[in-house]
């Protein structure tokens, strides 16, 4: 089995003091996979086209194929024929919270945008998730209220941050804090980062033994 945590850190030396939390996040989301759970996203900016590219990679075929298999590619193929059976793929449940918007925009709207994440946590979480919040300085008020109401839900939290990791250390469960403190420098470690986990967790899920 490939080990993409160490690839990670073979291109990117910098980040070996990320490592055993990097494999805290791929337990976490491999636990959450195996109880049915879902990870919800969230972020701002930069970190909110992230979350758009992390569900892009679990929702779908990342570096393996995952081509449904058994009882499950024959009923696909029952159903929708061979063909189309053989096209769909197996995938990690993933919710972008950003890309809510018509649901965010109203709550930003009509109620109050610092609490838009917190909203969407309390409307989807269930205790078996796990929230992924990404803020390069861990100071998102929205990101950390989402964080807070996953507390409060019992639902397991990874940060994905940067510099001190800001409120979303003492918050979360699991912290991701990249060694760097300008913004697009942060942005560019999570990138790694973030391919390193979904690898890995495809790797586990989906890989051939």
């Amino acid at each position: 089995m490939k080990n993409y945590v160490n690839l990670m850190i073979e291109h990117h030396p910098a980040l070996e003091v990320c490592r055993k939390d990097v494999e805290s996040a791929v337990d976490a989301v491999l636990t959450m996979h195996k109880n049915g759970g879902k990870l919800l996203l969230c972020g701002n900016g930069g970190s909110a086209a992230d979350c758009e590219h992390i569900a892009g990679e679990l929702l779908k075929g990342f570096l393996l194929r995952r081509t449904p298999e058994g009882d499950l590619h024959g009923r696909l193929a029952e159903t929708m024929g061979a063909e189309n059976a053989e096209k769909l793929q197996r995938g990690v449940s993933a919710v972008p919270l950003p890309s809510l918007v018509g649901v965010g925009s109203a709550f930003c709207n009509d109620v109050d945008p610092a609490l838009v994440y917190a909203q969407l946590v309390l409307a989807m979480g269930r205790p078996e998730d796990v929230l992924l919040c990404i803020s390069t300085s861990g100071n998102s008020k929205n990101v950390v209220y989402a964080a807070k109401a996953a507390k409060a839900l019992g639902i397991r939290t990874v940060a994905l941050t940067g510099g001190t990791g800001g409120q979303l250390r003492d918050l979360c469960d699991i912290v991701i804090c990249v060694p760097e403190t300008e913004t697009y420098r942060i942005q560019e470690y999570h990138l790694p980062v973030y391919h390193a986990l979904c690898a890995q967790v495809e790797e586990v899920l989906f890989g051939k033994v």
